[in-house]
């Protein structure tokens, strides 16, 4: 019970196309900042479920003002693709409905292996091998549900077999997941960045949960106004951000340094993506795929 009366939860539904999924996922995520799940992907699309806590003296007002926002923020997303924004559904629900049907779904992960994600509510001993990152589902997108940020985490770690990792760039971090995973493989300062105050805020409540603030810093700081030298520069963004951020990302990288990229999908975007960053005198290491998704690593 909020000090208003009685806590509501509005359940916003829409359809996405596979290829703006991940996106979306993050979006309703960090505008939510509740909880968000999307079902199995048939053909090319899935639903999401985004849900949001309202507990103000007048629900249908904070309902409508929600509403606006995701309908605004959806509008100029789906336009980055060149699509028609999805048309979301609502439902109202009560505090207790909303509990009952969220846990159930949400159980202990492996992200990568060696990294387990976990529910605040769900005990979990981990191996000796393994690190945990505690996430509920407010705070659970794009956290290894989308082929992307797997991808993004397995080439990440694979860094940390080779030369020392210490000093860590993560462009566009959303809930901070990336560079969270960094931290548990061995990075000792972690700049993390996003253009989202709401994503900014999200993170940095997710990093201090699970006692890792010390080493990551997180910001809305743009690319452009980071300095230094970086060992491990990662970003999981659409293509034609990637494209663009390209110079910015090659100068902060440090000599033998790695640069993770992500958000990209095979064939006509993993070519450019390939092609532009070789122009700037990287070299493509490894690629990783799973479904129509390919997450480059890439080396100075």
């Amino acid at each position: 019970m909020s000090e208003f009366g009685e806590v509501k939860w509005l359940k916003v539904s829409l359809a996405c196309p596979e290829i703006v999924l991940e996106a979306v996922m993050d979006l309703v995520g960090v505008l939510s900042g509740s909880g968000v799940e999307q079902t199995p992907i048939k053909h090319g699309q899935s639903m999401v479920n985004g849900f949001f806590r309202l507990e103000g003296e007048n629900i249908e007002a904070e309902q409508k003002t929600v509403l606006q926002r995701l309908e605004q923020e959806l509008a100029e997303l789906f336009a980055l693709y060149g699509l028609a924004p999805a048309q979301p559904e609502c439902l109202l629900m009560a505090d207790e409905d909303w509990a009952t049907s969220w846990q159930q779904f949400f159980t202990p992960f492996a992200l990568v292996p060696g990294l387990v994600i976990k529910p605040s509510w769900e005990d979990y001993t981990p191996a000796a091998d393994e690190q945990v990152i505690e996430m509920d589902p407010g705070m659970a997108f794009g956290t290894g549900q989308h082929a992307s940020t797997k991808l993004a985490l397995a080439q990440i770690r694979s860094c940390f077999d080779g030369h020392p990792v210490d000093k860590v760039l993560d462009v566009g971090t959303g809930t901070g997941i990336l560079s969270m995973g960094a931290a548990l493989f061995g990075a000792e300062q972690i700049v993390a960045i996003d253009n989202d105050p709401e994503a900014v805020r999200v993170a940095q409540e997710n990093i201090a949960h699970n006692q890792l603030a010390e080493k990551i810093a997180v910001s809305d700081d743009t690319l452009a106004l980071v300095s230094g030298q970086f060992d491990l520069i990662c970003a999981n963004i659409i293509h034609d951000v990637l494209v663009d951020m390209a110079p910015n990302i090659v100068q902060l990288l440090a000599d033998k340094g790695y640069v993770v990229l992500a958000g990209i999908l095979q064939g006509e975007q993993e070519e450019n993506i390939s092609d532009i960053y070789q122009g700037l005198g990287l070299t493509v290491k490894k690629a990783l795929y799973e479904d129509e998704w390919v997450s480059l690593l890439l080396t100075a």
